[in-house]
């Protein structure tokens, strides 16, 4: 009897917290069969062109799937988690991400690590064009003009140590969105604590400046590109770059920039 009494009590929390993704977390899974069953087809029988095909197909036992190497952090320039979570699940919007952490830290894992997130959108670093096929997309609870709780960098902290572990991705490839598109995008917003990060093995930092003394041919512009900036409008990248690695929004550009950029590019050379 205290048994069922259990059940049915169980029953009830149920029924009265439901699922209120039930719909989409079916319509994912369904993609990822079609996606299943398409990677199960062997090629076509027939050639290209004038290009016979071969008499069998040989398939290859050498393969697995494609291995994310860079990690892309956002800010969702929305208000609260429902809200981006409702936008990443509307067919219309046409935007995802693999992780959504909200700012009491609960992290939402919207899409297996292998699948192709649509985050990065257009976007370049270093030669890289194609973001969205080798990187995570990771959106933080945030307006885009308030600070990272604590509570909050400690979930990215702990979901980066475990994606780097697994993927081996290297320190350098923790970058932003607006690093990657700076004429476009800004996030995450300047207060996001990227030393932190830095300190804790994910993305590049600066050794200190003080006794740097710049040789008189230093470029600015070839340093940001080797560091991955896309230079085509110089002072976006500028910006961002001193949004990055000095939480500063002004555009201005001076020796103490020149600085840290020189010791980042060493790094490069």
């Amino acid at each position: 009897m205290k048994y069922s009494l259990a059940f049915a009590l169980l029953l009830g929390l149920c029924a009265c917290h439901p699922n209120p993704y039930k719909t989409t977390n079916r319509a994912y899974k369904d993609q990822a069969r079609d996606y299943a069953r398409t990677l199960r087809q062997s090629p076509l029988e027939t050639g290209a062109d004038s290009v016979p095909a071969a008499p069998y197909w040989v398939g290859t036992t050498n393969f697995n799937l494609r291995k994310p190497n860079f990690v892309i952090i956002h800010h969702t320039a929305q208000n609260s988690c429902p809200q981006t979570l409702k936008t990443f699940t509307t067919v219309s919007t046409q935007v995802s991400a693999h992780y959504v952490i909200c700012k009491d830290g609960t992290v939402h894992h919207m899409l297996n690590d292998y699948l192709r997130a649509w985050q990065a959108g257009v976007s370049k670093w270093g030669n890289v064009t194609d973001i969205n096929s080798i990187s995570i997309g990771i959106e933080l609870d945030n307006n885009g003009h308030e600070p990272f709780p604590d509570t909050q960098i400690n979930s990215l902290l702990h979901l980066l140590t475990r994606l780097k572990k697994t993927y081996s991705i290297p320190v350098g490839n923790f970058i932003g969105h607006g690093d990657i598109a700076p004429t476009r995008k800004n996030d995450p917003n300047y207060s996001f604590p990227w030393k932190t990060l830095a300190d804790g093995g994910f993305g590049n930092w600066y050794a200190d400046t003080t006794g740097i003394v710049l040789p008189p041919d230093f470029s600015s512009l070839t340093a940001l590109r080797l560091v991955g900036y896309d230079i085509h409008d110089s002072s976006a990248a500028a910006l961002a770059f001193k949004r990055h690695f000095e939480q500063d929004t002004l555009r201005t550009w001076g020796e103490p920039e020149k600085k840290i950029l020189y010791s980042l590019y060493r790094k490069y050379e």
